[in-house]
């Protein structure tokens, strides 16, 4: 018997144990061997890890596709697992050893480090895995990876191996994000832009040879101008067309630097003049290359500058008393010599003047602090050669984004991509098995042995071996010292995740699961990794198992607060999906994210949102307490074809419709578009229209129409059950298993029932009668709330030259339609009455006699009075949104909130049109 009160929390646990029980998830059940695969492997979430809204949103939607496939009869994979998260990770252990004392990691050595990280994985890690289960992630958790695991960890080190044997992966000294406080290089997705309120500093560079004369260049960083190459000015900026090919002589250092003539520069800005610092700063860096500028680093990993010991500094300056008391700054911290180095240009009289400028700064997203394009030696691949193939594979169809727009920011960064930085300097990760001679030649091997047997083959020939003392050194076979020293970077994540739709599977072994589940499906990933973790593993896919990782790649949007903000700490606005799975369930969450998901456009996620479908979920609840309170049991080998009453009819008609409407829009991944058919379904056609029409048949006596309707409410139920199973599988597995109490046994848990295929149900007879008998009341509703009629105010109405039809629907409905529409009486008539309000309900006119009922004049000055102040809100918004410098000034989720705020009075503003067109035909007649 179903309990009184719908309460989600006992349920979510009482359900996820019975799925666990019947290994619903797990692919490959005896029944699915010979059905068509399925398969998604989930964004791994980092082992550090809590679920965030993002998580909730991404989980949902790839929970909505495994359900929805799996009941249709695939053989579904939904791939878990957590990534390694080499920063946080290391960062969280660290953290640890300090709070409590003990020895830091440098003191600790590697070793005992590692021992460290993997029992605080084995203790701590993994703690989302559990939070995925509580929103109702049905991954196959028998088959959990983790991008350290030995398998995984084996796929890496071969990758790594056949594309370095290919060319493909290369030490090079490049600019590269540094994090001065992590010591380590980072990707660009761990690196936040941060709006300063800064200065543009305009510095005078003397033109040699020709006294008094200088060129004019603004920075905003003071303290890398020593270590410019070059200053540049545009080709055509006639300005500087004589001085091209001059040097410059450098500021407080003394170096002669040229002048370049170069399209970086812009004309337009600023005095046209740039200086050039090709190891600081990105562009630079490119400018560089095409000038053969040198590469000069004036500052070491911790930001500080590295002046005294430095050749490509000292390099060709002068010895000088002005170089001295530059090289004097050596070891500074960056922003303490910025203050020295201004203060000086402006004791030279080289400082022309300073203006406030805000701009954007980069910051380590862990560190927080400020960071340094960094020139250093690191492992890359080669991006551009593997980014062919990807791109055809999109172009030609093999890979298909949604929505499709995104193809072209794929193909932007795609046709741009730059060399991939893989290494990291940490301890925590997959250590790049690459050795070292003494002589600095590299060996790279799967193995410690198959290194120093390559090295030893290597040495024998050049008859050179050299001992050499060290750390983490291989032995040769006659026991010498050892001469191998092994690289002590790790892998960006990245590499790794890079792998995961086929090293999951079990690659690099030939695995059955690789064989069935490779290609994989869909991906369902967020817009700002597509460059970090979608093209990485379209690479990789492709050039490893010569095929796309996936057919499909559907990218959601941002899940903001209800005001469009994004979701921030330091705004203090972040919503927290397990605070509303403990308030109103994991279902209502699920379904607010899906109902909300539509292609494109981020989520504006209010509370209140949650609650309304928390009540959607309770109005279920009741409607099946109401179905069981009134006998409607499942009825084995009921067949809704064989419906003789129209009520039912029509009811088998549009459940067909929504699981039409439902398996469309999810196979579209229009996730919203099924979950509001869905919702009206439910709520609309069968718990506000179907039941209650419903009522006097269940409550009457019996009879074969009452038993009729009573087969058909529960057989419409389970088709609701499973409808709704893919958002909200809580609740409908429990009512699946608590409904079958009175009837037949089911055949097992709901998530692995059949999905609805309803086809023979179509009845457009019954659709125009009880269709005629909603869309009437509905219309009457309307009107009686634009018009302001009481609730309590009866009124009649007039069926204005009905046809024969329409009479017979009106007749037989007619105690039904005074019940709903509030109607003292139906009459028929071939003209309205005066003063009538007119409406066109499927083709036929029903009148509203109001005069008499309402005030119609006092009710015109309503609406009149109402439509001015409508009026005058869209000339506020539209004064907002033409005004320049409000679009300049304010917030996106500001500009976007009054967007929807004109919006909203402009589809107030046509009711209220609307209504008053009523009142005029009313007053006409």
């Amino acid at each position: 018997m179903i309990e009184k009160t719908y309460q989600p929390g006992d349920i979510e646990t009482r359900v996820a144990a019975a799925w666990e029980q019947g290994q619903a998830f797990k692919a490959g059940r005896p029944e699915r061997r010979g059905a068509p695969p399925y398969c998604i492997v989930i964004p791994p979430p980092n082992v550090t890890g809590s679920l965030h809204m993002g998580h909730a949103l991404n989980n949902t939607l790839q929970d909505v596709l495994c359900r929805f496939e799996r009941m249709r009869g695939k053989d579904v994979l939904w791939q878990p697992g957590t990534d390694h998260a080499g920063i946080a990770t290391q960062m969280v252990v660290e953290r640890q050893l300090m709070e409590r004392q003990e020895p830091s990691r440098r003191d600790m050595g590697r070793e005992k480090f590692l021992e460290r990280v993997w029992a605080w994985k084995a203790e701590s890690g993994g703690v989302i895995i559990n939070q995925l289960k509580r929103l109702g992630a049905s991954c196959d958790w028998s088959r959990e990876r983790f991008t350290m695991d030995e398998g995984l960890s084996r796929a890496v080190v071969k990758v790594f191996v056949e594309l370095y044997n290919q060319g493909l992966i290369y030490k090079d000294k490049r600019l590269v994000n540094w994090d001065p406080k992590l010591l380590t290089a980072i990707s660009d997705l761990e690196v936040q832009q941060v709006e300063i309120k800064g200065h543009l500093w305009h510095i005078k560079y003397p033109v040699e040879g020709l006294p008094d004369t200088f060129i004019t260049v603004a920075t905003t960083r003071p303290e890398t101008m020593l270590g410019d190459t070059a200053v540049a000015v545009h080709p055509d900026d006639e300005r500087y067309t004589e001085l091209v090919g001059r040097n410059v002589v450098l500021p407080l250092v003394g170096r002669r630097i040229p002048i370049v003539a170069d399209d970086y520069s812009d004309p337009e800005k600023g005095t046209g003049a740039v200086k050039i610092t090709p190891a600081h700063d990105f562009n630079d860096f490119e400018v560089g290359k095409r000038h053969s500028l040198a590469l000069i680093s004036i500052l070491d990993t911790e930001a500080k500058l590295s002046l005294r010991e430095n050749e490509a500094f000292r390099h060709g300056v002068p010895a000088s008393a002005e170089l001295d008391e530059t090289l004097a700054l050596h070891g500074l911290d960056r922003s303490v010599a910025r203050k020295r180095i201004v203060e000086r240009l402006e004791a030279l009289g080289l400082l022309e003047r300073v203006e406030p400028n805000v701009h954007m700064v980069p910051h380590g997203d862990r560190s927080g602090v400020v960071i340094e394009p960094f020139l250093t030696d690191q492992w890359y691949v080669d991006a551009k050669t593997l980014a062919k193939p990807a791109i055809a594979a999109v172009r030609e169809g093999r890979t298909s984004f949604v929505p499709k727009n995104w193809e072209k920011t794929y193909y932007e960064w795609m046709e741009n991509i730059q060399p991939w930085c893989i290494s990291r300097q940490l301890w925590w990760g997959h250590q790049i098995p690459a050795w070292y001679g003494p002589d600095g030649k590299v060996f790279v091997a799967e193995t410690e042995e198959e290194a120093v047997a390559k090295a030893l083959a290597y040495y024998a020939e050049t008859e050179v071996i050299t001992p050499m003392q060290g750390h983490d050194m291989a032995l040769d076979p006659e026991g010498r010292e050892p001469f191998l020293t092994r690289d002590e970077d790790v892998l960006d994540t990245w590499f790794s995740s890079g792998l995961w739709p086929f090293s999951t599977l079990g690659w690099p072994d030939d695995t059955a699961e690789v064989k069935r589940f490779y290609p994989t499906s869909a991906l369902v990933t967020g817009f700002d990794i597509i460059f970090f973790w979608v093209a990485r593993m379209m690479m990789m896919g492709l050039h490893f198992m010569e095929e796309v990782p996936f057919k499909d790649i559907y990218i959601h949007a941002l899940v903001r607060d209800e005001k469009g903000a994004k979701m921030s700490k330091s705004k203090g606005n972040v919503i927290d999906p397990l605070n509303l799975i403990d308030q109103y369930g994991a279902d209502a969450l699920r379904f607010t994210l899906a109902a909300m998901a539509a292609q494109g456009r981020d989520i504006k996620l209010a509370t209140s949102r949650v609650e309304g479908y928390r009540n959607f979920a309770t109005k279920l609840w009741n409607a099946c307490r109401f179905a069981e309170m009134n006998g409607c049991v499942t009825q084995a080998g009921f067949d809704p074809k064989s419906a003789r009453e129209t009520l039912n009819r029509w009811i088998a008609h549009e459940t067909a419709r929504a699981a039409r409407e439902t398996t469309e829009a999810i196979v579209a991944y229009k996730f919203n578009e099924a979950a509001g058919a869905v919702y009206r379904f439910v709520w609309n056609v069968y718990c506000d229209w179907y039941l209650e029409l419903a009522k006097p048949v269940l409550l009457g006596p019996d009879s074969p129409a009452k038993s009729e309707t009573q087969a058909m409410v529960a057989w419409v139920r389970d088709e609701v059950l499973k409808l709704l199973h893919p958002f909200m599988p809580f609740v409908t597995e429990e009512l699946w298993a608590v409904t079958a109490e009175g009837g037949p046994k089911r055949d097992g848990l709901l998530v692995l029932a059949a999905w609805p295929a309803l086809e023979g149900l179509d009845d457009e007879a019954a659709e125009a009668e009880i269709g005629w008998v909603v869309d009437l009341v509905t219309a009457i509703r309307s009107v009686r709330a634009e018009m302001n009629v009481a609730p309590a105010t009866l009124i009649p109405l007039v069926l204005v030259s009905a046809a024969p039809a329409t009479r017979a629907r009106a007749d037989r409905w007619v105690e039904f339609l005074k019940r709903l529409a509030r109607l003292s009486d139906i009459t028929f008539a071939d003209a309205a009455l005066a003063g009538s309000v007119q409406l066109v309900v499927r083709g036929e006119v029903a009148a509203l006699p109001l005069k008499g009922v309402i005030d119609l004049a006092a009710e015109r000055t309503r609406l009149t009075k109402e439509l001015g102040k409508v009026d005058a809100d869209i000339k506020r918004v539209d004064g907002k949104l033409g005004n320049a410098d409000f679009l300049a000034r304010a917030p996106e989720e500001v500009i976007e909130g009054e967007r929807e705020k004109r919006e909203e009075a402009v589809a107030r503003r046509a009711k209220i049109l609307e209504a008053l067109e009523r009142l005029k035909e009313a007053e006409g007649n």
